[in-house]
Formats: structure tokens, sequence, C-alpha cells
């Protein structure tokens, strides 16, 4: 039986403390006036902007000057017409500034989330697939997936805050006055409004956590009994989960990311944020099991399992770049205005983030693992484990941070403050739920011993 040390629980909750006071920071360090806003930009451009002054200040004239000519063409030579232009530009910097410490709390609180919910799907489809190597790891992938309800909720009220209640600007087609004058997406309104977002974000969240709960129960309810009702019952309620992930799955990817640029679109991203989601979940579970085997705990865990879960890193890793560079080459190759548009923005002002995760999400797991032998040492399993994480996060960070905040990003203290605080409620809720497990083998289930036995 795992025991949830003080030290480490004590670690959790200060990182919970830490985040909040960052997270505090970011919200309160906020301009909350136009003339606050364009001071900040101002004082980052004078100072060469810690990491992209320049780069800012350039695009806030280029945006300038756009604005003038594709939105005030009929009064060109009108001094009202030169005033609305900066009036206007001013107010979007002001609402882009306003927007970090949202963004910031949205990535890190969607990268912990889909690590539990990546797990949960990897659960279901080994019920499925009724595959015998995986079952002593069982209890691993249950604790990990514990976290999707305190993240549901979180994100649930946090996308409350954003439609409901309109606290920030991170999706423009909830602002009614862009709507009024956006053709596109009023022709989108049928399933861009804000009740029909919440309705099915509701669903699937409220989906996802019920399979959780039932599949978790009917498992440790297989273990007291005398037949295989339970794991028969679990292998149905799969099937139906599984069918119904893949269609909510999409639906979160479209909902939550890709309409926060609503003009842009494209066929993969659902795919592309699936293998992100999945790739990061079996790196934290080949991870956690790497830790409880260290405490002498996973007894039937043997170097077997870790290679196949080092081989789903390796894999997954690959078919992430297929993804990307699917979407991206093709999209660029095109060069259709409606779809380049995206990549324009993440290459001119996040170009070490979106290349650089290339290294984190590809190279390094790929010279890594390559190697069969490397795929049954921890410490080099765990090295992958590492940059792939890192990787995903700079993922989700280029998703949202060029379509919310655009050319006046940065990372410091809201992005820092979040990471802290959601990887301390990630460790307190897991390995709470490790603590309160009786027996990390299930017992009854039917490929239990060919489990037990794995090797090749």
């Amino acid at each position: 039986m795992y025991t949830f040390s003080n030290k480490l629980k004590m670690a959790s909750i200060i990182l919970m403390i830490v985040g909040i006071l960052g997270i505090g920071y970011g919200f309160i360090s906020s301009p909350s006036t136009v003339e606050e806003a364009k001071a900040m930009v101002a004082a980052d451009a004078h100072h060469g902007g810690a990491s992209h002054g320049e780069e800012s200040h350039e695009a806030v004239a280029t945006h300038h000057s756009e604005t003038k000519e594709a939105g005030h063409h009929e009064d060109a030579h009108g001094a009202h017409a030169e005033a609305d232009a900066h009036a206007e530009h001013d107010a979007h910097t002001l609402s882009k500034l306003q927007n970090r410490p949202w963004a910031a709390f949205f990535i890190a609180g969607f990268f912990f989330f889909m690590i539990s919910v990546g797990a949960l799907v990897f659960y279901a489809i080994q019920h499925v697939a009724q595959v015998g190597w995986s079952p002593v790891l069982f209890r691993v992938m249950e604790a990990i997936s514990a976290y999707l309800f305190p993240g549901a909720i979180i994100l649930y009220v946090f996308f409350v805050l954003t439609s409901a209640f309109h606290l920030n600007h991170l999706y423009i087609w909830m602002d009614p006055t862009i709507m009024a004058h956006d053709e596109i997406l009023q022709l989108k309104s049928g399933y861009l409004n804000i009740p029909f977002f919440l309705i099915r974000a509701f669903v699937f969240l409220t989906g996802w956590a019920l399979y959780r709960h039932f599949a978790v129960k009917n498992s440790y309810a297989q273990d007291e009994a005398n037949d295989n009702t339970y794991y028969k019952k679990n292998f149905k309620l799969s099937v139906f989960f599984l069918l119904f992930f893949f269609v909510t799955e999409s639906l979160m990817a479209w909902d939550w990311f890709m309409s926060l640029e609503p003009h842009w679109y494209s066929t993969l991203f659902a795919w592309y944020v699936f293998a992100s989601m999945f790739v990061s979940a079996i790196t934290v579970i080949a991870m956690l099991t790497m830790y409880l085997k260290s405490k002498g705990l996973l007894e039937y865990v043997n170097d077997s399992h870790l290679h196949d879960l080092a081989k789903f890193m390796f894999g997954l890793s690959i078919f992430w770049t297929y993804l990307w560079f699917g979407q991206f080459m093709l999209i660029w190759y095109a060069n259709i205005p409606e779809e380049v548009g995206y990549f324009i923005t993440r290459i001119e002002h996040y170009n070490f983030v979106f290349f650089g995760m290339l290294l984190f999400n590809f190279v390094f797991p790929f010279l890594v693992l390559m190697n069969s032998d490397f795929k049954r040492v921890n410490w080099f399993v765990m090295m992958a484990g590492v940059s792939i994480l890192i990787g995903h996060y700079m993922d989700i960070f280029q998703i949202v941070m060029p379509s919310t905040v655009g050319e006046l990003w940065s990372f410091g203290i809201p992005e820092v403050g979040s990471i802290l605080f959601f990887l301390g409620l990630f460790i307190f809720v897991v390995f709470g739920a490790l603590a309160r497990t009786k027996s990390f083998v299930p017992k009854r289930n039917p490929f239990i011993e060919e489990s037990k036995h794995f090797h090749y």
C-alpha cells in the first residue's frame, strides 16, 4: 500500500500556494486602462522586450496601418477616422494584454487535464483490446485519471467566466460587436454561440467523468467477484466510451482551441490535439510507474512493461510529428490566405516555441528511445519523458497564446504560477488516489496472470 508522505503532500500544497500567488500577480499586473497598456508596450519596446519587444513594436505599427487601411478606407482623409483607428488599435492592445493571465491559466489547466483524460482513454483501450500485458498498470492509470474530476470542474468554471460573464476576450466570437460586423461569424453562429458552447462542454466533461467513475468502480468490484461479470461490464462500457470520446474530443478541440481563431480551420486539428494528449498521458504513466517501482511497489511490473510503455512514447511522438508536418506543410504549401495566416503569426512571433518544440517532442525522444535496449533503462525513459512533457506544454502554449495575446506575449510569472498551481493540484490528487488504493494488483482480472508473467 502506498503512503502519501507528508513531505510530498506539503510540497504539493506549497506549489499550489506559490502558484496562486503567481496567478494573482498576473491578474493584478495586467493593465486596466488603455494608457497603462500603451505604457507597458512602450516600456517593452524601450528595453528591447525581454524576448521580442522590437517585434511587438513593429507588429503594433503594422496592425495600426492595416486597421486604418481596411477599417476606414471610406474616410481615409478624415481626422476622425484616424482618431478612431488609434482608439481601435489601443483597445485591441489592451484586450490582448488583459488576455495573458487568462491564457496562461487555460494553457496549464488544460495541459494537466489532458494528461488525465489521455490516461483514461488508454485505460479504456486496454479493456476493449483485452490485452494481457497491462492489467498490473491499471491502478496507476486509474490514479492519474482521478485528476479528471477537479480538472473538469476548474475548466468548466473557467469557460463560464469567459463566456457567460465576459471576463476576458479569448474568444472573439463571444463579442456581440464583432459578431454583428463579421459575416463569416454570423454564418457560424448556429454553432458558435455561448449557450451551445457551454452545453457541449458540460456534456462531454460529464460523459468522461461518468465513465471514469463507473469503470473504476467496476474494476474494484471485480476484485471481490466470483466471476467476470464486472470485467464484461467494463468491456461494454469502454466500447461506448471510446465511441463517445472520439466524437466529443473533436468537439472539444474545435470549441476550446480552433474557435480561438474562428476564421481558421484544419481537418487534422482534432487528431493533432489528441496525439499531444495521448503521448503526454502515456509518458506520465511510465514516469509514475518507475517512481512507484523505485518505492518497492508494483512488484509484478518488469522491464518488459516499461519497454512497452516506452514503445508507445516513441511511436506516438512520431505520430504527433507526422500530424504536425501534415497540417503545417500542406497549409503552407497551398498558401491559401484564410489558412496560412495561422502559421504566419507563429513563425514571426513564436519562432522558438513553434519550431523548438520539435526538438522536445520528436528529435530528443526519437534519438533516446530509438534503441530497443534504452527503452528498458529507467533514466533514459525518464529523460525522454521530461522532454516530451516540456514539448507538449510548448505545443498547447503555441496553440493558445498567438490566438489570444498575439505578438505581445512573454513567459513569466503568470505562466510559471499557473504551471506550479496545477502541478501541485495534480500531485495532490493523483498521489492521494494512490494512497487510497488498497491493492495495486487487480486480483480477479482475467488477464492478471498473463500480465504478471509478461516477458519477451
